[in-house]
């Protein structure tokens, strides 16, 4: 696992917090409520990172946040979540202070009514236990998260197994922050995580795809991503076709594409994506990639020219999946790039006659597509054939 980071973080004195989180803030307090910044943005603020917007936690229950603010939407009323909208239509989430009653490893069943303490210790990790009063610039830190976030460990919230089993879907979240942060996993968890795996099965598809596609938009590394996966089972029960690397520090620096990714890493995409259930889009992207018939010589540009109109509107996918894969740029780059320049015909809507122009012939039915294909073929090999003149004469030649 990673090492824990030379720079060590300190609870700054003050965020800057949103003026609209302040006055939601300052609105559920006057009203006599408790009133807390807390989650996810809070670490990330730390560790001056990119963040969300801030949530707020507070004692109001559901239809008192309602009645507080005048434009309000369902987000999880259930789980205690109201969105408030504030004047530029901007929501915030506001969530009544609550513990778990309850849990199945998938949904937890939660009660109101509790404090800001028993609200933070439902959390998963102490690095997301923190609360930070906007007004007062207060924290509240009871699981010391801040010492975590120092020495780069990712802890669990009390007893490790009992945080995993309340939602196995933590034991991805541990390896997700720390991919991204490259943070070390305390022991404990570790070990919990390990012995655990079995029961990310009883998780749904589309949280470990977006679990998923997650850790490979954020992580440091995609190496420690891929190792992390392995090493904690994970990857045995949701991800089998899972390469193990080692990956290119290239692909750390490239935009990150959560299909492509899933491409380049697995031994089987498609079936990777239909089990975690991606949408038809982004497996029928994952399936014409595959059919991309292997990489040409450089140099050869005729065979360049069939590579492009094998690879069709795969091309830029299989070009950057080329570069994942090896870290360089593909070999016969330039060659598609001076292709490209010119405007060699490489697909049948790049010929300078199109079926049309083959009816007007005479031909009709499948002969016309023959036909194309045909023209096509020839001027793959020779693009200066790539003139009306001359296609039509070929073509009443092969008609």
């Amino acid at each position: 696992m990673a090492d824990a980071p030379t720079v060590l973080p300190a609870l700054p004195a003050r965020l800057d917090v949103p003026e609209p989180v302040i006055e939601i803030v300052r609105t559920l307090e006057e009203a006599g409520h408790a009133a807390w910044c807390v989650g996810g943005a809070l670490r990330d603020a730390v560790l001056r990172v990119p963040h969300a917007d801030f949530d707020v936690a507070t004692s109001a229950p559901p239809d008192q946040v309602r009645k507080l603010f005048r434009r309000t939407v369902p987000v999880g009323e259930r789980f205690g979540t109201v969105g408030v909208l504030d004047r530029g239509g901007v929501l915030h989430e506001v969530t009544t202070f609550r513990h778990d009653v309850r849990t199945d490893g998938r949904h937890a069943e939660v009660e109101f009514g509790a404090s800001l303490e028993e609200d933070l210790a439902r959390r998963d990790f102490t690095i997301n236990a923190l609360a930070h009063h906007p007004l007062t610039h207060e924290w509240r830190d009871p699981f010391h998260g801040a010492d975590d976030l120092a020495r780069g460990i990712v802890r669990a919230v009390g007893e490790p197994a009992d945080r995993i089993r309340e939602d196995y879907l933590r034991l991805l979240r541990a390896i997700r922050f720390a991919a991204r942060f490259d943070f070390a996993i305390d022991p404990s968890t570790w070990t919990a995580m390990r012995e655990l795996a079995p029961g990310l099965g009883r998780l749904s598809a589309e949280r470990v795809r977006d679990e998923w596609f997650k850790g490979l938009e954020t992580a440091r590394t995609l190496d420690l991503l891929v190792r992390l996966w392995h090493a904690s089972g994970a990857a045995a029960v949701w991800l089998p076709e899972l390469n193990p690397g080692p990956i290119p520090s290239s692909a750390d620096t490239a935009p990150r594409d959560a299909v492509l990714l899933t491409a380049v890493l697995t031994n089987s995409p498609a079936a990777v994506l239909r089990r975690l259930k991606a949408s038809n889009a982004e497996i029928s992207r994952a399936e014409v990639l595959a059919r991309v018939p292997a990489g040409p010589p450089p140099g050869d540009e005729r065979a360049v020219r069939r590579w492009l109109s094998g690879a069709a509107a795969a091309t830029d996918d299989a070009l950057r999946a080329e570069q994942l894969r090896t870290g360089k740029p593909a070999g016969w780059l330039a060659d598609v790039e001076r292709i490209r320049e010119r405007g060699d015909a490489v697909r049948r809507g790049d010929l300078a006659i199109n079926g049309g122009d083959l009816l007007a012939l005479g031909l009709t039915g499948p002969a016309v597509g023959r036909v194309l294909d045909r023209l096509l073929d020839r001027t793959l090999d020779d693009p200066a054939l790539n003139r009306r003149d001359t296609l039509l004469a070929l073509a009443r030649e092969l008609a």
